[in-house]
Order: structure tokens, then C-alpha cells, then sequence
């Protein structure tokens, strides 16, 4: 197992956010203006506006005041905005992300955040919330929701070294971040906001839903509907954190992930969506549906990582893109099929995975710790969402359900592996008898019977719709005492190279136009 595998969450290796000579009270110039233009740009639905001072000035403002600091208190600014109540809870809710990106919170922040995220959604379902905010800050939204969550049940699950304070806040606020009330928002948001009706209406041509992003042109507000739409993602996330991987696929089927839709037109929600959908699949031995997703996803970061350069969340996009690659290593390890992988993905998987793939497949220690190791680098942090028990010895437990995943992964793996020969004979044979095929794996005929059903098994899966469909690519019947092959031959795709070659073609010959010839 990998015993040095890192689970502790970033957030503690940043400066205690009780930073010395912080003054809650005091605001800047800078940020009094900033707080007043956003405040009226949001009561005038100036999109535009809130997204650039959301994405740009937010950020600017952080990295050159509030570097290591928190930004002043809601209390400080909120005479500047006419003590709206709803722009506070906004204000508090970028207030606390910042914490957490740069600073590491208090048990008090934690709860007080968890606060303050019931109170902005009980707003938005149960108020008349007249608003149209950037897609970016509402999927915002829900991923630092689910994310704080997570961080909150690995915090609380390192009891080992807790104070006694700690430990008394703990009991005391008990259902802060419990996972039924997650769920539970997630969940209201997405009922209230009816977003499953609309995508259904959307299919027969009686909403825009995805035409315009999501945002209402008529006057009206988009953030219920597209919190609702953002929470499938969340719950997709949460339950695979818990482990339950079939709920989650299931929360995210209203969404067609075939096509362009609300979730690409964020690059944060559509690589968390294809990185979850992907490892969910993975883990339900689904490994095309995983392959075709990967290939399409790492394909995208490919050619378009270049313009987030300078976003925020660049550093989260590389690293989200190598642990993609590490999945799509596995699923090709244990579903080898190339031909479902683009010609640009497979040369950076070369690269990366190239010299370790090949082990992958042999039934040996060295591909058991080649798996553990990229399983535990590529998969989610897990967690244990039920609170520890105070009666008992207190002790850690917040890798305990990453060692539950990677026990039933590694389990599942080595029993793919062992049938790893008789794929390799299958390849090469059209037509082999069953005694022959005994022979060479060394084996009685009843036992190989025995493998080449689990063979049948182990390269099948059941989809989201309860169909049995199909990883191998290679299939074959069993008539009496003879075993007939079938192998898939894909068509060869040649626009690649094609494409590829041009590009070099285009570039020598742009290189000969800038020489100056004597």
C-alpha cells in the first residue's frame, strides 16, 4: 500500500489565518471602491462587468493587500452597500474562499462558513433572489461547497492531536458540514431550480438553456437555474468521495456529456465533471466510457491550456491534467484499447507512461505497486463523512476510506490480471481448441471453462440505462469443444497524421520566409 501517500489537505501548510497586525475594520481605498462598483453592478445585472471584477480585480486586489491576510470584515464593508443582505453573504462567501486558498481556518471559520453557505442558499430557494451572476462565480460556488466539505470531514477526522477546545467545538457544533445537509442543498437546488425539466424541455426545442448559457436575456435571474444545473456536478463529486459511484453517474445522467453544454463553458466545472464521470466509470469497470471521455477532455486541455495561463486556477488545471493522464494509463492497462485514444493524447501518454504501461500488464509485484501508485496519486480524497466517536481513544481515521478504495481497486485488478493470458492467446488465435488452449495456460479444461466466463464477465459492464455493454476488443463463443475468436478491427484514421504534417509543413515553411537570402 502507499503508506507515504499524501492525504492531508493543502490548506494546512499555509500561515494560521490569525495573522498578526490584521485589522478586521480597516479597508483600503482600493477595496471601498471595489465593493461599491461590484455592488452596482450586480443591482444593474452587468454581467460583464461582475465577471471581470470577479475573475480580475478580486484577484488583483488579493495578491497585492491580502496576500497573507484575510480581506477587511463583512461587518467593515457592508455600510458601503447599504447593508444589502444578499451582497454580504456574497461578499462572506468570497471572504472565506480566499481563507481557505491562502490562509489555513479555524474550526470557527469552518463552521462559520458552513453558516454563512446555508443562509446564501436558503436566500436563492426560498427568496425572490432578482440577480444574474457570471457562470464562473456560481459554479464557484458549488465547487468551494463541496470542497470545504471535504476539507471539513478530513480536519475532523485527525483527532489524534485535537485540543481539548477542539474537541468541545466539535461536539458543540455537531451538524456543521454534515453530509445529509450537503446533499441535501445540492439536492433542494437542483429540485427548486427544476433544471431537468428545462434540459428535457430543451430537447424538444422549447428552452435555450444551453444557447445562452444559462443566463435569462428576458430580465429575469439565471442563479437558481444555474446552481441547480452546477449541483448535479456537486453531488456526482460528493458521491464519489463517499464511494458511491453508481449514485453519482446517476445524478449527473440529465446532462448529456456528449455535447456542448452549460458545464464546458467553464474550464474549472468541465474538467472536474469529465474527471469524475471518468473515475467513476473506471471503478465500475466501464473503462470505454472512461477511455472516450479522457481522450476528448485531455485533448481540449491540450490545445487550449495555453489561454488560462494566467488564470487563477492554471496550477489546479495541470495538475487535474496529470492525474488524468495517470487514469487513462489504468484504463488502458486493464481495456487495451488504443484505438479509441487520439494520435496527440497517446504521444503524451507515451511520454509520461510509456516505459511503466507495458509492467502494468504482467501478473507481478512491480505492476501491483506501479497500479497503487498512480491510483493513489490520479483518485479523489476520499472521505469518511460520519463524525468520530468521543467515548472512544481518539485516534485518525482520515485515510481510512482511501484504503477501502484502493483495497477493492487493487483486488479488482489483480483479478484482471490473471486473466491478462488468455486474452493474449485470443489475440493471436482465430479459431483454438479448448484442449489446446488448456495446454498452454496450464490448466484443466473444467478450469479454463471456469476463466473464460470470467473472462465473459470481467470485460463486460452495465450502464447507466441497465444495459450490458462491452470492454473487449477482442469477443469470442465457445461451440462444444472449440473457441471462436472475433476481434474488432477499427478503421484506421489518417486525418491525424495528415493534419499533423501540414501544421510542420506550414511552420518550415513559415521559418524559410523570415531567412534573409544573400
Amino acid at each position: 500500500m502507499a503508506s507515504n501517500y499524501d492525504y492531508d489537505d493543502a490548506a494546512t501548510t499555509h500561515p494560521p489565518s490569525d495573522h498578526l497586525g490584521y485589522d478586521p475594520n480597516f479597508v483600503p481605498d482600493s477595496v471601498k471602491t471595489f465593493v461599491v462598483h461590484l455592488y452596482r453592478h450586480i443591482r444593474e445585472k452587468n454581467v460583464y462587468e461582475i465577471h471581470q471584477m470577479y475573475e480580475t480585480s478580486f484577484q488583483t486586489l488579493s495578491d497585492r493587500l491580502f496576500k497573507d491576510t484575510p480581506w477587511p470584515s463583512v461587518e467593515a464593508v457592508a455600510h458601503y452597500v447599504d447593508n444589502d443582505h444578499v451582497f454580504c453573504l456574497l461578499y462572506r462567501e468570497m471572504w472565506f474562499r480566499h481563507l481557505f486558498a491562502r490562509l489555513s481556518p479555524t474550526l470557527q471559520q469552518r463552521v462559520d462558513s458552513w453558516d454563512n453557505y446555508c443562509s446564501l442558499f436558503q436566500v436563492v430557494l426560498h427568496g425572490a433572489v432578482n440577480m444574474q451572476l457570471p457562470n464562473q462565480w456560481l459554479w464557484d460556488m458549488v465547487d468551494e461547497f463541496v470542497y470545504q466539505f471535504q476539507s471539513f470531514c478530513q480536519y475532523r477526522a485527525k483527532m489524534k492531536n485535537k485540543t481539548a477546545e477542539e474537541i468541545d467545538l466539535l461536539r458543540q457544533y455537531d451538524q456543521a458540514w454534515n453530509v445529509y445537509g450537503v446533499l441535501n442543498y445540492l439536492q433542494a437546488l437542483m429540485e427548486k431550480s427544476m433544471i431537468i425539466q428545462i434540459l428535457e424541455q430543451e430537447k424538444e426545442g422549447l428552452e435555450q438553456f444551453t444557447d445562452t448559457d444559462g443566463y435569462d436575456y428576458s430580465g429575469g435571474s439565471n442563479v437558481l437555474k444555474v446552481l441547480g444545473y452546477f449541483s448535479m456536478v456537486g453531488l456526482l463529486r460528493v458521491h464519489c468521495l463517499l464511494g458511491d459511484y453508481q449514485t453519482g453517474l446517476k445524478c449527473l445522467r440529465p446532462i448529456d456529456i456528449s455535447q456542448q453544454g452549460v458545464y464546458t463553458s467553464v474550464i474549472g466545472s468541465h474538467i472536474t465533471t469529465i474527471y469524475h464521470y471518468g473515475f467513476a466509470n473506471l471503478m465500475m469497470r466501464r473503462y470505454v466510457d472512461a477511455i472516450r471521455e479522457f481522450n476528448k477532455i485531455l485533448l481540449y486541455i491540450f490545445k487550449t491550456k495555453q489561454y488560462h495561463q494566467k488564470s487563477p486556477q492554471y496550477e489546479q488545471i495541470l495538475k487535474k491534467n496529470e492525474q488524468m493522464y495517470a487514469l487513462l494509463a489504468i484504463c488502458l492497462s486493464l481495456c487495451p484499447q488504443v484505438n479509441l485514444v487520439d494520435e496527440t493524447v497517446n504521444s503524451q501518454l507515451r511520454e509520461k507512461y510509456g516505459e511503466k504501461m507495458p509492467r502494468m500488464q504482467r501478473c507481478d509485484d512491480d505492476a501491483f505497486v506501479i497500479y497503487d501508485e498512480l491510483f493513489s496519486y490520479a483518485c479523489p480524497k476520499f472521505i469518511t463523512p460520519s463524525p468520530p466517536s468521543f467515548d472512544e481513544p481518539l485516534v485518525n481515521y482520515n485515510q481510512d476510506a482511501y484504503q477501502l478504495q484502493l483495497k477493492l481497486f487493487l483486488y479488482e485488478v489483480k483479478q484482471q490480471q490473471l486473466l491478462s493470458g488468455v486474452r493474449t492467446f485470443l489475440k493471436v488465435y482465430s479459431t483454438i481448441s479448448l484442449s489446446k488452449l488448456s495446454s498452454y495456460l496450464e490448466v484443466d479444461e473444467s478450469a479454463l471453462r471456469t476463466i473464460l466466463m470470467t473472462y465473459k464477465h470481467k470485460s463486460h459492464a452495465v450502464d447507466t440505462d441497465g444495459k450490458i455493454i462491452s470492454n473487449a476488443d477482442v469477443d469470442f463463443c465457445v461451440d462444444d469443444d472449440i473457441v471462436r475468436v472475433v476481434e474488432s478491427k477499427p478503421a484506421k484514421r489518417y486525418g491525424d497524421y495528415f493534419l499533423r504534417q501540414i501544421v510542420k509543413l506550414e511552420s518550415m515553411i513559415n521559418d524559410m520566409d523570415r531567412i534573409k537570402l544573400e
